[in-house]
C-alpha cells in the first residue's frame, strides 16, 4: 500500500515511519493510541474505492488524574477492488469482511512495533450493530475475525477511524 500523511506520500516502509513518529511523540511526554479502520465507496459498476487509515491519537497526562487530548494524526492508503457480480446483500457482507480484512492486515504488520512501545491498538469496523442496517449481517463474522486475531475492536458509532477518518479518504 502507498501510505500518505497530509497528502504527502510516505516513501519509507510504514513501520519505519511509525517508529520515528512514535519516538518523537513519546519524547514530548505524549501517550499514544492507534486505531486502524477501513471504509469503502462505490466507484464503478463492480468497483469500490477503499481507504485504510492508521489513526494515532495523542494525549498528555497533566497530573492529578487530568489527561488532555492533543489531537490525532491520520495516515491513509487508498486503493480499488473489483467484486464479482453478486446480489446487493451478498456484496455488502463481502465488502464489510474485505474492509475488516484490510484493517487486520495492517494491524498485523504494525503490531510488533506497537508492542515494543506498549501502545494500545483497536480495529474499527464500519459495521452497524443495529440489525436494521445491511452491514449488520457481517457483524458476527467480522468481530469473530478481529477477536480471533487477538485485537480489540469498535463498531459504529464508536468506530470513528473507519466511519469518519477512512470515510473522508474514499
Amino acid at each position: 500500500m502507498k501510505w500518505k500523511r497530509n497528502d504527502k506520500v510516505i516513501e519509507e516502509p510504514i513501520v519505519d515511519y511509525l517508529e520515528k513518529l512514535f519516538e518523537a511523540e513519546l519524547a514530548k511526554g505524549r501517550m499514544l493510541k492507534v486505531s486502524v479502520g477501513t471504509d469503502s465507496q462505490k466507484s464503478g459498476k463492480f468497483t469500490y474505492k477503499f481507504a485504510t487509515v492508521i489513526l494515532i491519537t495523542t494525549s498528555e497526562d497533566l497530573g492529578g488524574g487530568v489527561t488532555v487530548g492533543r489531537g490525532g494524526m491520520i495516515i491513509a492508503a487508498t486503493y480499488y477492488h473489483d467484486f464479482k457480480q453478486a446480489n446487493s446483500k451478498e456484496l455488502v457482507n463481502e465488502r464489510m469482511v474485505f474492509e475488516v480484512g484490510k484493517s487486520v492486515e495492517v494491524a498485523y504488520e504494525i503490531a510488533p512495533l506497537l508492542d515494543l512501545y506498549d501502545i494500545k491498538m483497536e480495529i474499527h469496523a464500519d459495521i452497524n450493530p443495529d440489525p436494521k442496517h445491511e452491514s449488520n449481517k457481517a457483524l458476527q463474522q467480522a468481530v469473530g475475525y478481529i477477536l480471533g486475531m487477538g485485537y480489540e475492536f469498535k463498531v459504529k458509532p464508536e468506530a470513528w477511524a473507519a466511519s469518519n477518518a477512512a470515510d473522508k479518504k474514499c
